[in-house]
């Protein structure tokens, strides 16, 4: 049945996007919470925790491509990815509250295979939800807007457990073991609905699709061939890259964002109570901004645009407390606006990776041009392997930047020299400076606009309609 001919439904989107919420949940409780769990509340060494999470990372990027190069191959009655999201959600859910409720004293084996198995698990489950979104239209603007609500319930997702566990699990008790139990418990039960519920709303669309193809079966170094193929072309390359520049400066955003917020801005409680809902905010406004953007200047004049602004929101206000033009630390004043300026930054370089994602699926035509085969489940696992290096990159680079600074372990906020935050915060400013030229440098090189995209679309249905088996997998 799919691709879907006009407008997507909205409540297929919708569907589409639910699925994200378990990644969001992921990947807050990973940054957030699981290295002080193990290491405060499990008594843990702290060297041994990051350890186990580091190889996990490693394998995670691993196991996407292969996840993804399967999904494509897969044929069933219910299609290629409806499989892996009615499979994979329910160990997903024993995984995830095994991990916040280890059986016995905590070892480093342990949460390593705790760590491995809830990132393959919600591979398994995003990958294939995250390719369906190139399946399910190959129209140039739908294709951003199904992104954007994937970002919608993928960053609420994180930023309710977040709220969630400041207010109900963890008030007032961030050491309660109990608490992160019931953590773990929640979003298990969380995850494992947004998920199966998400395959439920698709099912009908794309149930059965594509159809049996002849010649199918490929040997694993056939596979892993047809992967490097798919990843190594040109367009692919491009976003990987834009994606790897981009996410390297979010990655070190995430990483320093509780330095700047208690050492730099000096947030008060309430101020940090509602930072999550500013950044759920931002999101909507980036959901808002990215399709009008996107509609006049191109996917590619979009992210060289979001770019370069956000990062400028975001340093700016650093920029003026260096240069002695900013309110006072702590003050109403300064976060206030800091708190005017995080929600621009935001919302701009959410817009700027939303279309990022999008473009990926544009790839999938470009390459089935050149391939004779579809592959967005590996050209989707591409771009969350681009992603999370990026992310692991963000940390390293992020715990120099403190080297660096010379930000001693233990130091409360108030005894720390300014000198210092002016280090961390121009150090912090040049990097974000460099990679925002980056991506919008990497990105103009980006050979798929609308026209381009809109002429190869016919030329692959034209040939589809001459011969089916020439051409891709369209029915």
């Amino acid at each position: 049945m799919i691709p879907v001919a006009g407008k997507v439904p909205t409540r297929l989107a919708l569907a589409n996007g639910l699925g994200s919420v378990a990644y969001g949940i992921k990947d807050n409780g990973f940054a957030t919470f699981l290295l002080l769990f193990y290491n405060q509340v499990l008594g843990m060494d702290a060297r041994l925790v990051s350890l186990a999470l580091l190889i996990a990372l490693v394998f995670d990027g691993l196991i996407d491509p292969v996840v993804g190069h399967f999904s494509d191959r897969t044929r069933t009655p219910w299609g290629r990815r409806l499989p892996f999201l009615y499979l994979a959600p329910i160990p997903l859910a024993l995984a995830w509250a095994f991990l916040w409720s280890p059986i016995g004293e905590p070892n480093f084996w342990v949460l390593l295979a705790s760590a491995i198995a809830v990132r393959a698990l919600v591979a398994m489950c995003e990958v294939p939800s995250a390719a369906l979104v190139a399946e399910i239209t190959r129209d140039y603007d739908d294709r951003t807007r199904l992104t954007r609500f994937r970002f919608l319930f993928s960053w609420g997702g994180g930023l309710l457990m977040l709220l969630l566990a400041y207010g109900v699990f963890l008030p007032n008790a961030m050491l309660a073991r109990e608490g992160y139990r019931n953590f773990g418990l929640f979003g298990a039960g969380l995850m494992v609905t947004c998920v199966l519920l998400s395959a439920l709303g698709q099912h009908r669309t794309v149930a059965g699709w594509p159809p049996e193809r002849a010649g199918s079966d490929k040997g694993a170094l056939a596979s892993l061939g047809d992967i490097k193929e798919s990843f190594s072309h040109p367009a692919c390359l491009v976003v990987m890259a834009g994606i790897g520049a981009a996410l390297t400066a979010q990655g070190m955003t995430f990483a320093l964002s509780n330095y700047l917020y208690l050492y730099v801005w000096k947030f008060t409680p309430t101020a940090l109570q509602a930072f999550p809902f500013l950044l759920f905010g931002s999101v909507v406004g980036a959901a808002v901004l990215v399709g009008r953007a996107q509609k006049r200047w191109g996917k590619a004049g979009t992210v060289m645009r979001m770019a370069p602004l956000g990062m400028m929101f975001w340093i700016g206000p650093l920029l003026c407390r260096w240069l002695g033009i900013w309110a006072p630390d702590g003050t109403t004043t300064a976060i206030v606006g800091m708190f005017a300026c995080t929600f621009a930054s935001n919302a701009l370089t959410v817009a700027g990776t939303m279309t990022l994602w999008s473009m990926i699926a544009d790839v999938v035509e470009a390459s089935e041009e050149q391939t004779g085969r579809r592959s967005e489940g590996t050209l989707a696992a591409g771009a969350f392997l681009a992603s999370k290096c990026a992310g692991g990159l963000g940390v390293f680079g992020a715990g120099l930047l403190l080297g660096f600074a010379g930000l001693e372990a233990n130091t409360a906020p108030d005894a720390v020299a300014r000198e210092v935050t002016d280090r961390l915060s121009l150090a912090y400013a040049g990097c974000l400076f460099v990679l925002a030229l980056l991506t919008t440098f990497v990105v103009r090189k980006f050979p798929i606009d609308r026209a381009s995209h809109q002429a190869r679309v016919a030329r692959l249905d034209q040939v589809a309609r001459v011969d089916p088996d020439a051409g891709g997998l369209h029915p």
